[in-house]
């Protein structure tokens, strides 16, 4: 299985570019990833935001295939622990899910058409955080997931 994470807009912030890298490189002894920055949209303050969430999702669709399992990270998804986001990969491997694509969306979150083309959708908290700290935040738990899997001391129960 591979995992993709698709984020819409550059981070900015040194320290989590820092935060991001630090875990992309644990990420890459367990499991094949990318990530995958879409740029920001240009000129927003001419569009709606239903007309900015439009334009981001069809930049996302052109980043998605058919066979992709996409997940969106939302705040209105399936809440998970660390262990049990852990089973939930573990599944999807033993699923023979080839490639699975967790989208954030950008400021605003995302158009329908984004939520009728993913298969699920996580919450990280039940706190709303930056899309920013949601990119540091989700590989960190993304390696917290995988660490689980090989039953290694990084997580503590």
């Amino acid at each position: 299985m591979k995992i993709t994470l698709l984020v819409v807009g550059k981070t900015e912030d040194k320290y989590l570019i820092e935060g991001i890298e630090k875990y992309l490189n644990r990420l890459k002894h367990y499991i094949g990833f990318n990530l995958t920055v879409i740029p920001d949209i240009k000129n927003t303050k001419n569009l709606t935001e239903a007309q900015q969430k439009n334009k981001e999702a069809e930049l996302i669709l052109k980043q998605i295939s058919n066979s992709d399992l996409v997940v969106l990270l939302d705040e209105k998804g399936k809440k998970h622990s660390s262990m049990s986001f852990a089973n939930y990969l573990n599944k999807q491997m033993i699923g023979s899910v080839q490639h699975l694509v967790f989208i954030i969306g950008g400021p605003y979150g995302f158009d329908e058409s984004i939520y009728k083309r993913a298969a699920s959708s996580v919450s990280l908290s039940d706190m709303t955080f930056s899309h920013q700290m949601v990119r540091l935040f989700f590989v960190e738990q993304l390696y917290r997931a995988f660490s689980i899997l090989k039953g290694e001391p990084y997580h503590h129960e």
